[in-house]
């Protein structure tokens, strides 16, 4: 009888109608935020480049505010959030960006400004996380698992959802700091102030910049070099993570993905790598739809927002 009680209190939630929740994307480039309740009902959404810490969090609160004032009351805030993050809820930092490059940010709680201003509950967890999150529930991931989701822009990252939870351990993933195999014909040093040639340091956007001298959407004639070098340096993650997490699929979003060519140079590079090893049909014959683009696209982040929102509601079930 308690089973059968269990099950029908699940089947409860998920047919209930989701509450209206408020979403904050906080990337290094810039913010996104949003209210609804899902993919197929977000009421309201604005962007802003990403300033100092007190300028861009305030102007996330007061998109809330203005909003709850003509009747918009959320009952969650979800920040999906850059890192690298203190996401451990019994320690005295948590909700602080710790260690990032980001000039300023070092120690910045992204948490308290919520919690203060509405009295909701906050989910908090990385911006890729929450993307992963939102591609499992609503995207290129809806019933696999594990899914992994990539993202390639001013930085690199990866979130991973693992047995239904979002995973974390002594921090949280750092995958964009993995060293790599340098290209032969790459004398680049890197970018990565802490690692120099690590796969950030060699495969974001800056070190595309700091390369060619040129950002990715303006690469001329140099592109197709650039895809090749891009393509040799994320399919050493994508080989990694299918032997290390075996994820039922690997999504790759961000800024840089929009380089044409790019996602299906990483498709071949990383079959390349994988050499047939794996005994899935998905990694050995249909790699074009092992390694995929964001279902979501550009709003995984942002709906990853309002689904950490909502698991904050119903008390983080799942998390690792």
């Amino acid at each position: 009888m308690t089973a059968h009680s269990t099950q029908r209190g699940a089947a409860n939630v998920e047919t209930a109608q989701p509450s209206l929740v408020a979403s904050v994307e906080a990337g290094g480039t810039k913010f996104v935020c949003a209210i609804g309740t899902g993919p197929d009902d977000v009421r309201t959404t604005t962007s802003f480049a990403t300033t100092s810490p007190e300028e861009s969090l305030g102007q996330a609160v007061a998109f809330i505010q203005e909003h709850q004032r003509i009747g918009l009351e959320v009952a969650a805030v979800g920040i999906a959030c850059f890192g690298p993050l203190d996401l451990r809820e019994e320690s005295p930092t948590y909700g602080r960006i710790t260690s990032t490059p980001k000039p300023g940010w070092r120690d910045t709680d992204v948490v308290a400004p919520f919690t203060d201003a509405f009295g909701v509950p906050v989910g908090l967890d990385t911006d890729v996380n929450g993307a992963a999150l939102a591609e499992s529930q609503w995207g290129a991931g809806q019933g696999l698992d594990p899914v992994v989701y990539v993202t390639v822009g001013t930085g690199i990252g990866a979130g991973a959802m693992v047995n239904g939870g979002l995973l974390h351990g002594l921090v949280h993933p750092e995958m964009g700091h993995v060293p790599v195999r340098r290209h032969p014909d790459d004398p680049f040093e890197g970018v990565c102030p802490y690692h120099g040639d690590c796969l950030e340091g060699l495969a974001s956007g800056p070190a595309i910049e700091a390369r060619w001298q040129r950002v990715a959407r303006d690469l001329g004639p140099e592109r197709d070099r650039a895809v090749a070098l891009e393509a040799w340096y994320l399919a050493q993650l994508a080989s990694t993570l299918a032997y290390v997490l075996s994820p039922e699929v690997i999504i790759f979003g961000g800024g840089v993905l929009k380089l044409p060519g790019l996602l299906v140079a990483i498709q071949a590079e990383t079959a390349t790598l994988l050499n047939g090893y794996l005994d899935a049909a998905v990694a050995r014959e249909h790699i074009d739809q092992y390694i995929v683009a964001p279902q979501l696209g550009d709003r995984a982040g942002v709906l990853g927002g309002i689904a950490l929102a909502h698991r904050q509601i119903r008390g983080s079930e799942g998390y690792k």
